[in-house]
């Protein structure tokens, strides 16, 4: 069965009655359907949790992306579901009997749900339900951030288009428009032809909804009205003497207002449930290699209220999606992770060594039938494609523990892993120190995450006790050129960083605003370490190319662009929508 026959076949629970097992009131939630609900924050945060101390959070992070797939949100929900399994368990660790967990993810995009990536709920028995919902146009969150954001560029063109009270440069308009989907087409664009009263000419360009700065602003807002406040902080241009316009100065009470009407319900949380009964919040989803890639605070801190425990996902490795929620996210939200597993597959880890995709996805008996060679020859060889790629595993959680946080290897299990490639991989773990557990979550949902579950319980302090304060990567009173050599010395291992021209501009505009102290949110590939995706595994020693720098000032932090990266995705040459279609029954085919 493929992961949307999975999920079709489990019945689902009521909405409410998981809203029950959350602490959730049915009268704080908003339905959308049976399976699907808005939670009412606003009225549940003053009594949320009783008097106990606010639920520790476990952040899930990973290795580099490979093609050969991590598995990252599987064993987030296989995580979840094992850890209340494990309460609930006779022999659950001292003081974590009754415990509760929560699961706190981002929202899928539709960029990469129709393009390479496929659905981002999880999979196998370790899932996120209803899957087809949330893979697609769930409760409208992204519509309404859509709008939001297109509604700004729009009272921005109009501003100009009635007079340009404010002086402002039409060749300085920052923003560029939004849409939810991977079209390189869109990338740059030339608006107001046609005449006069079409608009003032000038280049845009659209940029993936999930890259923009009013998905950032969303995700990080705490509530409506800090939410409404970052808004009106966002810079849309600066005027023909030079001076900054921010979104507050456009119109006469700014355009806040208006795109907060359009978010006024997309900031309520979303509620559901996985495979094994979890309570989950789904709520936002910025990219991690573009923006800070984590679900919105608000689903975190509600969840904190409600659990003893809140497993959260952070986006691509722990170079990038790591990195940036604990420097950004978690200092946002006040809530500093108390441990963090970092997560890795055997076939990952292999071609991460240069092993060919096809033999890391056909496994060592595939190969040796396949080729006709002996076995062990074959085993021994991806073995030591084993003893190479582990480097990068290594990488991410010396980074990750750098931090000050206890870290979990949790090895995502796949049926071509040999029982010697994983001894192998659990021992190298056990001679560096670090706790490692084999998840089966795809096969076994939260039964198969119980060693991975007992390992993280076991990391954590006891209910009620603050965890230990995190060593964050950047000191008081860097530069945000300190601030990205830093990341790109000790969280890369890069030996320099080259500013381009317009970076170098940018970097003298910065601190003439008084910018400098912000946080570095790094746009880089997600494959590798440098920012050339071909440099695979753990490359030391590397010169890292900023060429733009760009200032998300409602946001709070620089957005760093690195090597090719770009704000609007392409789709590939066989994109994953080839494969979906809907029968006369409403029945979704093809979407994984």
């Amino acid at each position: 069965m493929n992961d949307a026959q999975i999920a079709a076949a489990h019945p689902l629970q009521p909405i409410a009655r998981i809203a029950e097992r959350a602490g959730i009131d049915e009268d704080l939630l908003i339905p959308y359907g049976r399976h699907m609900a808005k939670v009412d924050v606003h009225a549940l945060a003053p009594g949320a949790g009783g008097d106990r101390r606010e639920g520790h959070v476990v952040l899930v992070t990973g290795i580099s992306p490979t093609p050969a797939g991590e598995g990252k949100t599987t064993v987030s929900v296989g995580l979840a579901d094992g850890l209340n399994l494990l309460a609930a368990s006779e022999d659950a660790p001292e003081g974590f009997a009754g415990a509760t967990t929560m699961a706190a993810l981002r929202e899928p995009s539709l960029g990469p749900v129709f393009g390479i990536k496929g659905g981002a709920t999880g999979g196998g028995h370790a899932q996120v339900v209803p899957m087809e919902n949330i893979n697609l146009h769930f409760t409208g969150d992204f519509h309404a951030i859509t709008s939001a954001h297109n509604l700004l560029c729009a009272l921005v063109d109009n501003h100009v288009q009635h007079g340009n009270e404010l002086g402002i440069d039409p060749r300085t308009i920052t923003l560029k428009r939004a849409l939810d989907m991977n079209d390189r087409t869109l990338r740059h664009v030339v608006t107001g032809l046609g005449g006069r009263t079409q608009g003032v000419p000038r280049e845009g360009g659209f940029e993936i909804t999930v890259a923009t700065e009013t998905m950032a602003v969303f995700c990080l807002a705490r509530d409506l009205a800090d939410l409404k406040e970052r808004l009106g902080r966002i810079t849309v241009a600066h005027t023909y003497d030079g001076e900054p316009v921010t979104a507050a100065q456009i119109g006469p009470h700014g355009a806040q207002g208006a795109m907060a009407v359009l978010l006024k319900d997309a900031i309520a949380p979303n509620l559901v449930q996985t495979l094994g009964g979890t309570p989950a919040l789904v709520h936002g989803g910025p990219f991690a290699n573009i923006a800070h890639g984590a679900n919105s605070v608000i689903a975190t801190r509600t969840a904190r209220a409600l659990a003893d425990v809140v497993v959260t996902e952070a986006g691509f490795g722990a170079d990038l999606g790591g990195q940036k929620f604990m420097d950004i996210t978690a200092v946002a939200g006040g809530f500093p992770p108390a441990a963090a597993v970092v997560v890795a597959t055997v076939r990952a880890l292999k071609l991460q060594a240069g092993m060919a995709l096809a033999d890391v996805k056909a496994g060592v008996d595939a190969v040796a039938e396949r080729d006709g060679r002996d076995r062990a020859d074959v085993a021994a060889e991806h073995l030591e494609a084993l003893r190479v790629g582990v480097a990068n595993l290594e990488r991410h959680v010396e980074n990750m523990a750098a931090y000050g946080v206890p870290v979990i290897v949790g090895v995502n299990r796949f049926l071509q892993d040999t029982d010697e490639e994983l001894a192998w991989l659990a021992d190298r773990c056990a001679q560096r120190g670090v706790r490692c557990a084999v998840a089966d979550v795809w096969g076994g949902g939260g039964h198969g995450a119980l060693d991975l579950a007992r390992a993280v319980a076991d990391a954590l302090p006891a209910r009620g006790e603050e965890p230990a304060p995190v060593t964050g990567l950047w000191q008081e009173g860097m530069s945000v050129a300190e601030r990205i050599e830093t990341v790109v010395r000790r969280t890369y291992r890069g030996a320099r960083v080259e500013f381009g021209p317009i970076a170098r501009r940018q970097l003298r505009q910065i601190a003439e605003r008084g910018l400098d102290g912000l946080p570095v949110c790094m746009a880089k590939t997600q494959y590798s370490f440098t920012d050339d995706p071909t440099v695979l595994n753990a490359p030391e020693g590397f010169t890292v190319t900023v060429r733009e720098l760009a200032v998300r000032t409602g946001a709070g932090f620089v957005v760093a662009l690195t090597g090719a990266v770009m704000t609007m995705p392409g789709l590939p040459a066989t994109p994953a929508a080839d494969a979906m279609d809907v029968d006369a029954d409403g029945a979704i085919t093809g979407l994984f």
